[in-house]
């Protein structure tokens, strides 16, 4: 038996799919670059990385964290993926460009083909039905049904275009998150909301006969697996080759995230029956037994060489946070080196260009790296951080000549998920130590055990760990609108043209 929820990691918005033994599952990205990440498993359990459908959005100034721009809690959120005829597809909104991406591949690991979609569809759920129309089923509160033209461009004139399901109650969240299905027949979608009544997330789902016909549905999962009145809801279904079906929605876990949960249920002439309760633990059978899979997050010794066409690609444990500065960063200009350059002057931690980031994984994690801050100017600061709105960071930084070891940390007026922390403001500076010399390996351990979602951090004094400013407890808010990375950084606050050079990344789960 294995753990559930079955990955204590940042895995929001998931819609997944299975392609004859083989599971798919999408999951939202948002800011973070190469950006919509599908999962690949033969149980439902256990997930490695397939790919990334895109390395770069549009490139825009805010993607790129230029002039003061950035696209925190945005970008793209909540795909839907479909395999059909052959065909992989991927569809979303970005709330900062405000337009529907739609991709399609042969494969799964790409080629993928970019198009736009004319207009905006909220949480929306692409639908090839057996006559071949397209729909897509979208929206907040109100539940849209939109038929597509054949070529997916937008909408058909003349197409079925109507509200299927309101969401009526008193709510603090309506109905969205739409997953829709034929099965055996039967139209379904299945949909999350917050009722004032339910007073957490939960799980509803509709069902009719027909497209034009009523839908009728409500209420049917409603845990929070003993978690901190934690709901767990959101996220696509699907069967096994066996004939069971399993729903993967997301329960939030404090600052490390939204984490995937699995949920067995069947089909009680045609109605979908959840579980009472999410299992604690759980086993399913493997299409492929033995099949090893690669960690979704890991170590690092930047060993890397260009392909045939120049570019080069790092493990795809790896995201950076927004666009990269693909100028600015070299993994192959020193040998066994991240290099990062500033081309920008950076406020603080939040604008800092070609952050590379992992996921925190849960119960515990710690990474450790070696930094060479040799080519920092002074005002630079360089490091290992946990990137959320309530941030912390140890950073090489460097005044008059002299090197230090800083600890900072963001402070939130408050524990709820509200308040932005998005601006200029430099964090509260909680320790500062002189050194000598400018190579120093640096250690930063979270701690998520019941939301206690605290980082502390050290470095190596040649003989033994030392603990450096305090522990920081970190919240999540929809500032970012995502759990919290471990990252390496540098920022220029007084010149630009600094550079800071990461060797021997050791990330460990605990």
């Amino acid at each position: 038996m294995y753990s559930n929820p079955i990955i204590w990691a940042d895995y929001p918005d998931i819609d997944i799919i299975r392609v004859e033994d083989t599971y798919y599952m999408v999951s939202t990205t948002m800011h973070m670059m190469p950006g919509c990440v599908i999962l690949r498993s033969y149980d439902l359990i256990h997930w490695e990385v397939a790919t990334h459908v895109y390395d770069k959005l549009d490139n825009t100034p805010a993607q790129r964290l230029e002039n003061g721009q950035q696209i925190y809690g945005k970008g793209m959120w909540a795909a839907s993926l479909r395999h059909h005829q052959g065909m992989f597809y991927v569809i979303f909104v970005a709330n900062d460009t405000r337009k529907t991406y739609l991709y399609t591949s042969r494969t799964i690991a790409g080629p993928w083909k970019k198009q736009i979609v004319q207009g905006f569809y909220h949480d929306c759920s692409l639908f090839f039905d057996e006559d071949e129309r397209v729909y897509l089923v979208h929206g907040n509160a109100e539940i849209h049904l939109t038929e597509l033209s054949v070529d997916l461009s937008g909408p058909k004139p003349g197409g079925i275009q109507r509200i299927i399901v309101k969401d009526n109650q008193p709510h603090y969240l309506g109905y969205e998150g739409a997953h829709f299905y034929k099965i055996q027949g039967k139209y379904y979608v299945f949909l999350i909301h917050m009722t004032k009544a339910a007073g957490r997330r939960t799980q509803a789902f509709y069902m009719a006969d027909a497209l034009d016909s009523e839908f009728v549905g409500g209420e049917v999962f409603n845990d929070d697996m003993g978690y901190f009145n934690s709901g767990v809801a959101q996220g696509g279904i699907v069967d096994t080759p066996n004939g069971d079906w399993y729903a993967m929605l997301f329960q939030d876990h404090g600052a490390v995230g939204r984490i995937p949960v699995l949920v067995p249920l069947q089909f009680k002439q045609g109605t979908p029956v959840f579980a009472n309760e999410a299992p604690k633990s759980i086993d399913i059978a493997s299409t492929r037994p033995g099949y090893a899979y690669r960690p979704l997050v890991g170590s690092d010794r930047f060993e890397y060489t260009a392909q045939e066409d120049g570019k080069v690609r790092l493990q795809d444990i790896w995201q950076w946070n927004h666009t990269p500065h693909d100028e600015l960063w070299s993994v192959t200009e020193v040998p066994g080196v991240y290099r990062i350059r500033t081309g920008q002057l950076s406020p603080n931690l939040i604008f800092a260009v070609n952050t590379l980031t992992q996921r925190s994984m849960g119960p515990a994690c710690e990474a450790t790296v070696t930094l060479d801050g040799s080519g920092l100017n002074d005002g630079d600061y360089a490091g290992l951080c946990f990137l959320i709105g309530t941030y912390s960071l140890i950073a090489l930084t460097k005044k008059e000549g002299q090197y230090y070891l800083v600890m900072q940390a963001r402070e939130s007026e408050d524990s709820s998920i509200f308040g932005n922390l998005i601006d200029e403001e430099p964090a509260t500076e909680h320790a500062r130590i002189p050194i000598d010399g400018s190579t120093v390996t640096l250690l930063a351990t979270g701690n998520f055990v019941d939301n206690q979602d605290e980082c502390s951090f050290g470095y190596w004094d040649g003989t033994a760990w030392k603990s450096l400013g305090i522990t920081h407890r970190m919240f999540y808010k929809l500032d970012h609108f995502m759990g919290c990375r471990i990252g390496l950084f540098l920022y220029s606050t007084e010149m630009i043209g600094g550079t800071a050079d990461f060797s021997n990344f050791n990330y460990h789960i605990k």
